[in-house]
This record gives C-alpha cells, structure tokens and sequence, in this order.
C-alpha cells in the first residue's frame, strides 16, 4: 500500500451507522472509545483529525423504541433530533477521556454550496484544528429534508476532506474493503487492495446496497473517493472493527483499500483556479508586492495592492495584476472589493478600525495562490 497515511497530517475519518449503532441496537459506547483512543493516538503524532459520524437517526429510532426506519421525514427528523443529543454526548465524553477536546458541528450539502457559508464552515473546522480540538461532524437531519431523503455521511465525509484540504479520507465501514463484486453472493470475487480513485470499473464493481441500518452502500464510498481525490485526498476503505485500524493505516500498514488520487492536492487547488475562466475581478500590485508574489512565493498582502477593479466577493478567484496590465498570479481573494478597497496600502494593525472586524492579514494566502 502507498505511503500516503504515512506522511498524512491531516484526515477525515467517516464511520458509519451500522458501527456507529452497533447495528441499529443503539450507540456503541466500546466502539466510539476505541476509535478516540486511535484518534488522541493520531494527534499524539502531530496530525489533525476530523470525524465524520452517522448514527443520528439510528439512535434516534432505539430511543424512541422504533425498530423499522421511517419513511415520513418528520419522523425522520425528529428521530434525528433526539439521537444528535446522545451521539454529540457519547463523543465528547470518550475523547475527553483520552484529553481530546470536541466539538460539534451540523453541516448540510447546503453550507459547502454556497460561497459564503462555505468559507465560514471552513474557517471554523480550521479554527477548532488550530486549536487542537476534534470537529465531530453531522449531517443537520433535523431541519433539511433532501439530505435525509438522498443523502449519505460517505458524500459528506468527501465534502469535509475538500473543505478542509485533508491529505486522506478513511472510510470505516462494515466491509473489509472494495470487492470486484458482492462477496456475499459471488465467491469468486476478488479483494481489491489498491486502484486509483476515479477509474469507472469502480463504479461498475461497488454496485449494490448498503446495510439495513445505513443509508448508502460500496457505490457511494466509490464515489466519494472520486470526489475527494478532485482537491489530492486518497480514500481508504477498511472494516471499522479493525484492531487500531486508523494506528496502523497511519504506520503505513495495508488494511484495506486505497483508492489513490492521482494530483497532489496542493497541485489540484492550483489547477482549479488556473482553470477558471470567469474571473471576478482584479488588484493591481505595486513592483515590491509582485516581486515578492513572483519570485519568493509570498502571500499577496493589501499594502502592496494599488488599486482595486471589478466587483468581487469573499472566495471568488481574482486576478493579480501588475501596473501594466500583465496578470502575474491568480487566486482566492480573502475579501470582498468593497473591503478590499478600504485595506489597500494599508497594513493589517488598521483593518479592525477600517473594516469592524480583524480577518486574515493576507488578501490573497499563498496556498491558495497560482502564478500564471
């Protein structure tokens, strides 16, 4: 197996319902404590987690004494509802334990939609990282109806590993891993130990449902491998009840399946903005600012910016100009071009009196930053 895990700093790990529930039977406390103690071992070596977790609803329906799912989605909503307090709970309490601290956070494919609340939803898992807090991380099944009806935690768990540029998204699922067909009816079919993320006879072996208890099956993991691998991340596929499975995936050991992504993901960013065609606006640099951008791989800082053009919001991808009109670089913009306007040749000290608020001190940070 590659050594991906093994030089990973930052991963997303999704479980789903069926191991999350034990089955439908209701939260595994034994199961979510052996996965903390993993994850404190994880950040024991320096890396940031993040964890994806089913198991709302399916906690929901054994509180409420129901033994079949609902097709109503008020009931689905509501079983939602009462099994997020417990799920939220049953985490916090084992990675306190381990001297983890947690949050929680309710995402719908809504938030990572849209601009705006894509860029907030960002900043915070960032944040919490920063801070060496484990962001526990949900669909918000009580007040959104199609994600309950078409949703699945294996897509979330690809959007979150985007959002958060993560090297490695492992899905823990009742499964070993990817067969070349259903090892429950065909005793022919072969273990795939490793492919690349992406390839269509993936799509054509992972046909099939998933469990009773869960929502999605191998297909929709397939798939979100191939979302992921879209911004660099590598997928891993593995049984949850793996004995120290995300330890030993981090050692470099093959457990599995790896479906590998074929562009770094520093190199997918940068090809997505170099990509866009419809650029919002632009800032024109002075010589120091464009030399520093150019030659040594610095951040575009508002000091250096002479004038503002277009009209842009936060996240559109703009171009960096230089006083003759030659577009040097594109990327990211950190702020708006009303904002933007304001903090020209200004440094970072004076953007909380010019703007009410103190945001990053780049315009454009040089991660996500391309010269052209």
């Amino acid at each position: 197996m590659s050594d991906v895990l093994k030089t990973a700093r930052r991963i997303v790990v999704k479980v789903g319902s069926s191991l999350v529930t034990n089955e439908g039977r209701g939260l595994d406390a034994e199961a979510i404590a052996h996965w903390s103690r993993q994850l404190a071992g994880l950040a024991g070596q320096g890396r940031e987690v993040v964890m994806v977790s089913s198991g709302a609803i399916a906690e929901g329906m054994k509180r409420l004494g129901w033994s079949v799912r609902p097709k109503e989605i008020h009931e689905l909503q509501a079983a939602a509802a009462v099994g997020q307090m417990g799920l939220a709970q049953m985490y916090e309490t084992q990675l306190r334990e381990q001297g983890l601290r947690s949050a929680q956070v309710l995402l719908t494919h809504a938030d990572l939609a849209d601009r705006e609340r894509y860029l907030n939803a960002r900043s915070t898992l960032l944040t919490l990282l920063s801070h060496q807090v484990v962001p526990v991380i949900n669909e918000n099944d009580t007040v959104v109806t199609d994600e309950i009806k078409f949703g699945d935690n294996d897509t979330l768990g690809a959007l979150v590993a985007n959002l958060v540029e993560a090297d490695v998204l492992v899905i823990l699922t009742d499964q070993k891993g990817l067969y070349s067909a259903d090892p429950r009816k065909d005793p022919g079919a072969r273990f795939i130990h490793e492919a690349q993320a992406g390839d269509p006879e993936l799509e054509r072996m992972a046909g099939g449902a998933g469990s009773a208890i869960g929502k999605g099956g191998m297909i929709t993991k397939v798939l979100a491998a191939k979302r992921a691998a879209s911004s660099g991340a590598s997928t891993v596929i593995a049984w949850g009840r793996e004995p120290d499975v995300l330890l030993r995936l981090a050692a470099g050991e093959s457990i599995g399946t790896l479906l590998v992504a074929t562009t770094p993901k520093l190199a997918a960013r940068k090809q997505w903005m170099a990509d866009h065609l419809q650029l919002r606006g632009a800032v024109v640099v002075d010589e120091g600012a464009a030399a520093k951008v150019r030659h040594e791989g610095k951040s575009l800082l508002p000091i250096g910016m002479m004038e503002v053009v277009g009209e842009f919001a936060r996240g559109d991808v703009i171009a960096v100009r230089t006083k003759d009109g030659t577009e040097i670089a594109r990327g990211l913009a950190n702020y708006s071009s009303a904002e933007a306007r304001l903090i020209a040749r200004k440094p970072s000290s004076e953007f909380e009196r010019l703007l009410g608020f103190t945001g990053e001190p780049e315009m454009i940070h040089r991660d996500n930053l391309v010269l052209v």
